[in-house]
């Protein structure tokens, strides 16, 4: 018997958060700590692989194709606890042959020996957070490392890795244009396979936002992203995504993975996890969240609750949950996609697609369903007709 699309198997990755930093930045809202203390390596290390073992009901059976481990800072993490981590995770989940395997690092906690502990412990991939090479504009956005250490770090990663990303921000307080484009081409000079590129953005809850630094306007904000965008092309990396820019053949499999609207099991203090629970003919999406507070976390999870909250999404707002991973993806999505990965018809929002297609913010055909040029930069625009049919 021939498996419908809507049942077709769901790729499946495994995000790992570790929470603390050595000091909290004034525009971040991830669940990030600074470490007053001595950090609880081995008591962590314990309860992430508790927490694995507590989920496993949920994803038997299922192969890891990608693991992924954010912050936080996760290079604050020895090399021996990251190989055991690995060794856990794979004596529990088989994870599939060449799986990309990420960390995440903050340049102010590079050493070559930690990196190369990393790259034998098992990562094949690094993420490094540079976010400018202007001494000024690090010292505005809290960063504990100058130009020097975001340097040195991405010699000693490109040394020990040949797949790494390199994380930069724009729209900082009191940048140019230019100095915009001088911290990319820094950053071309070490021909990074992968670079993320995005604004900074003052969240609510952070420092930013309780006391606003003086930011670039919108207008030459928009200009900054026009113009890095069309250096990167023409240095031969690839937009494939919102903020994501790669070599050919670098994606990042995670990343395309949450955007493809793939499951994930998120395992560590607050982290998020998507997955997908088979039934006899439907499907339905879990979501869930751990507890948040490093503390908490430990001692939930030593009780065998590790789970502070979770639910299963509404059948009307998988339509706009999708769209909201897919539409960042430039090049869009197969339409076979959607009933793979949601078990609903795509005919069910063909009123939302011809709106956004009339709206000259989508366009499709038989192959591809993907955002506009247009799409791309009023991407909230776009994904609001999908939130109005759920309800």
């Amino acid at each position: 018997m021939t498996v419908p699309e809507a049942f077709a198997p769901i790729p499946l990755s495994l995000y790992v958060h570790v929470p603390w930093c050595v000091q909290k930045c004034p525009y971040c809202d991830f669940n990030s700590h600074a470490l007053r203390d001595t950090l609880p390596e081995a008591e962590y290390v314990a309860a992430l692989i508790a927490d694995l073992e507590s989920a496993l009901p949920l994803v038997w059976g299922r192969r890891i194709s990608s693991v992924f481990f954010g912050g936080g800072t996760p290079s604050l993490l020895s090399g021996e606890s990251i190989a055991t981590l690995l060794a856990a995770f794979r004596a529990r989940l088989p994870l599939i042959h060449g799986a990309e395997i990420t960390l995440e690092a903050n340049p102010g906690t590079v050493e070559s020996e930690k990196f190369a502990a990393f790259r034998d412990a098992g990562v094949n991939r690094l993420s490094l957070g540079i976010q400018s090479f202007n001494p000024p504009h690090l010292h505005a956005l809290g960063r504990i490392h100058d130009d020097r250490d975001a340097c040195r770090a991405i010699e000693i990663a490109a040394e020990h890795f040949d797949n790494f990303n390199l994380d930069l921000m724009y729209g900082l307080p009191r940048q140019t244009l230019t100095e915009a484009l001088d911290d990319l081409e820094r950053a071309l000079g070490f021909a990074p396979p992968h670079l993320s590129c995005y604004q900074l953005t003052l969240e609510p809850n952070t420092a930013f936002a309780a006391a606003p630094p003086p930011v670039p306007e919108a207008d030459l904000c928009a200009d900054m992203q026009e113009a890095i965008e069309a250096r990167l092309a023409d240095a031969g990396y690839q937009h494939y995504e919102t903020s994501a820019f790669a070599r050919p053949g670098r994606q990042c499999r995670h990343n395309l993975n949450y955007w493809t609207f793939g499951d994930y099991l998120g395992i560590g203090a607050g982290a998020h996890g998507k997955l997908t629970i088979p039934g006899e003919d439907s499907r339905s999406v879990l979501r869930q969240m751990r507890w948040k507070l490093p503390k908490q976390y430990l001692a939930q999870t030593a009780a065998g609750t590790p789970v502070q909250d979770e639910f299963t999404v509404d059948v009307e707002d998988l339509p706009f949950e999708f769209m909201m991973n897919a539409l960042r993806l430039n090049q869009g999505f197969a339409p076979a996609l959607f009933g793979e990965r949601t078990g609903l018809a795509l005919e069910g929002i063909e009123a939302p697609l011809q709106r956004a297609e009339a709206a000259g913010l989508l366009e499709r055909n038989a192959e591809r369903i993907a955002p506009t040029a247009r799409g791309q930069r009023f991407l909230n625009q776009l994904l609001q007709g999908f939130i109005a049919e759920a309800e």
